[in-house]
């Protein structure tokens, strides 16, 4: 397998060095452009690597359209994802198993404002009941995928890419009034508790 020289590490817009996104895996890495010879056929290959997944994958240039795979989004584009975190959550009252597997295809359709959606419809603040096991694994799939697509695009780190979510999914509207509520609801047990010893 002979590796393409320099002038060739260019291709339908993509380059090594540069962070992509690929829908099934989130943010990777072309670290080289290869050539390989599959039955008498040259192909061409992006090779990929996800750092955090150890993983690296081989993309044919022939695919990187079909496959989804586009470059990383814009600062217009997080700070878009950002606004749809602090949205209303939007939660439909179909059977959890739908609503799973709609989820999951938002995290893998590699959309940062879908994920965004899911990040902000599965978030739980303290004061809101407890998720379950699945409801969790989904929230924290999309939560990884934005927080590394904003630290790629912000040149930041995950941890602080995560912090900045995390502020902006305690603004939202609905959220504050629910964390007012269980301040009030606090407050009216104290008086309660108060009321009760003075009888």
């Amino acid at each position: 397998m002979a590796t393409s020289n320099k002038k060739t590490a260019q291709r339908q817009g993509f380059k090594t060095g540069e962070h992509i996104v690929y829908p099934a895996h989130g943010v990777g890495q072309i670290t080289a452009i290869e050539e390989q010879s599959v039955a008498g056929h040259t192909l061409e290959l992006l090779v990929i690597v996800f750092e955090q997944d150890k993983m690296t994958l081989r993309v044919p240039v022939a695919k990187i359209a079909s496959v989804g795979m586009r470059k990383l989004g814009d600062p217009a584009a997080v700070k878009k994802a950002l606004e749809t975190v602090r949205g209303r959550p939007r939660v439909k009252r179909t059977m959890w198993s739908r609503r799973a597997q709609e989820y999951e295809a938002k995290i893998n359709s590699g959309d940062l404002i879908a994920i965004s959606e899911v990040v902000r419809d599965l978030y739980r603040s303290e004061s809101q009941p407890e998720q379950s096991y699945s409801e969790r694994q989904l929230y924290e799939a999309a939560l990884d995928r934005m927080a590394r697509e904003i630290a790629a695009v912000n040149k930041c780190s995950e941890t602080e890419a995560v912090k900045q979510i995390e502020q902006n999914l305690a603004k939202s509207p609905s959220r504050l009034k629910a964390a007012a509520a269980a301040e009030a609801d606090g407050e009216a047990d104290e008086e309660d508790e108060g009321k009760e010893e003075a009888a």
